[in-house]
């Protein structure tokens, strides 16, 4: 900087930071110019993202629905393989309500039937995002015990797989699901990939930002998210793909305010934050049309 005193430096972000411990423009200064969501769909560069809620479709007992309060403080991938044996945490007490083998049988049966109805409408993929990788790997044999043609032990071959990071102390039947770098980018371009069969990943952390797969149209997202990361992990399924009219964001935990939340600090900014639109909203204009 002392070489070049009077240059400008302009920095570019997808996504604002309007945490308290971390806000963009208190580093970096104020916005010069601002393309938001809204634009982007209105000039073609994305497509709208809708949002559905299936909480209440799982018809569980009051004890088995999982509580997310502002105060829950996520656990990362890493820090789940470093410290598994230690996290006594909050996190750990509902990863153990949202893992129950009950609710997860339930989780099941819905995305096999939703997905089924989706692809019935519109060509795609869907992602499922998972607490912990315990669960990625619970709820992958639950969905093979309904549809057992979707899985296959070659990675070159099957319609479902669970994308994530472990260790050789992970217990034995993880192991078919940690795969190295290589054995995940083959993963990645299989998904990638419109005519391939893989059509669902479960991931925990990876693939929810810099990952962009045009024809992923369907977003299950049962797992405590907010602010930028809420935000950015939708986004997967806003890319502009043949007769795609938008991308579905399904919801088992209420996390309806948590996306509210993170678009207000989207409009923060000065964008319009009009990231996500009801469902049900949908309908109720097409019906009234």
């Amino acid at each position: 900087m002392r070489c070049i005193p009077h240059a400008s430096f302009i920095g570019f972000t997808s996504t604002p930071i309007e945490l308290a411990d971390a806000n963009t423009r208190a580093v970096f200064g104020d916005y010069i110019s601002i393309y938001d969501i809204q634009r982007a769909v209105e000039d073609g560069a994305t497509v709208p993202i809708y949002y559905e809620s299936r909480l209440a479709k799982l018809d569980l007992p009051e004890e088995l629905k999982p509580k997310v309060d502002e105060e829950f403080e996520e656990v990362t991938e890493e820090e789940e393989v470093e410290r598994k044996e230690r996290l006594k945490t909050k996190w750990a007490q509902l990863e153990a309500f949202v893992g129950t083998e009950k609710r997860l049988r339930l989780v099941a049966q819905d995305i096999v039937d939703h997905f089924e109805k989706r692809l019935e409408a519109m060509d795609g993929k869907a992602m499922i995002v998972c607490m912990s990788r315990r669960i990625c790997v619970a709820l992958y044999r639950e969905i093979v015990k309904l549809k057992p043609s979707w899985h296959d032990g070659d990675d070159t071959r099957g319609a479902i797989k669970v994308v994530m990071t472990g260790s050789a102390s992970d217990p034995l039947d993880w192991q078919q699901h940690v795969r190295d770098k290589a054995r995940r980018e083959l993963l990645a371009n299989r998904f990638c990939d419109p005519n391939d069969q893989l059509r669902i990943v479960l991931v925990r952390d990876m693939w929810l930002t810099g990952f962009d797969c045009p024809s992923l149209h369907t977003m299950y997202i049962d797992k405590p998210m907010r602010a930028h990361g809420l935000t950015q992990a939708v986004a997967r399924v806003n890319r502009v793909f043949r007769d795609k009219a938008g991308g579905l964001v399904v919801d088992y935990l209420g996390l309806a305010h948590e996306l509210k939340a993170a678009l207000a600090a989207y409009t923060e900014s000065g964008g319009t934050g009009r990231t996500a639109l009801s469902q049900n909203e949908a309908v109720t204009v097409m019906l009234k049309k």
